[in-house]
């Protein structure tokens, strides 16, 4: 018989040890860090920003270049808001976000809505600025035309 067909032993699987700590990737805390810089975490999150760069392609800028910025902005705030109610974000996120700066009623985007976006798309230093002083209260109370569905 050659030495491919006979039975070999066979090592037998430790017991798992419970006392063991789990990975340090999978441990949760009860509490999240709060606080400035910190944000709020929710799954999905960079869905918020392909939603704000398709509907921020609809609008009109006065100057193109100015885009980038209004997505990353609309982007980071339509996040924190789905966030604040522990979802992933949604249309109607963004479209909030995209209200509360006045950017859907505006027929051109011009330098007066832009200004508060100038620089996002290339600080995170003022991507987490920006967010941080946007007020959670307003996020929540925004009506929009998506959340009435």
């Amino acid at each position: 018989m050659p030495a491919s067909g006979t039975v070999r032993a066979t090592v037998p699987t430790g017991t798992p040890q419970f006392s063991r700590p789990a990975k340090a990737g999978l441990l949760r805390g009860p509490n999240a860090a709060v606080g400035s810089g910190q944000g709020t975490q929710a799954p999905g999150e960079g869905f918020a920003l392909t939603i704000a760069q398709r509907e921020c392609s609809k609008l009109t800028f006065e100057h193109d270049h100015d885009r980038h910025d209004v997505v990353v902005g609309v982007g980071l705030v339509a996040a924190k808001r789905a966030s604040l109610v522990g979802r992933g974000p949604q249309l109607s996120d963004v479209h909030a976000a995209m209200d509360l700066f006045g950017l859907r009623a505006a027929d051109v985007v011009g330098h007066r809505l832009t200004a508060p976006f100038s620089g996002l798309g290339h600080s995170y230093v003022a991507q987490r600025r920006f967010v941080d002083d946007v007020d959670s209260s307003k996020l929540l109370d925004s009506p929009s035309v998506d959340d009435a569905h």
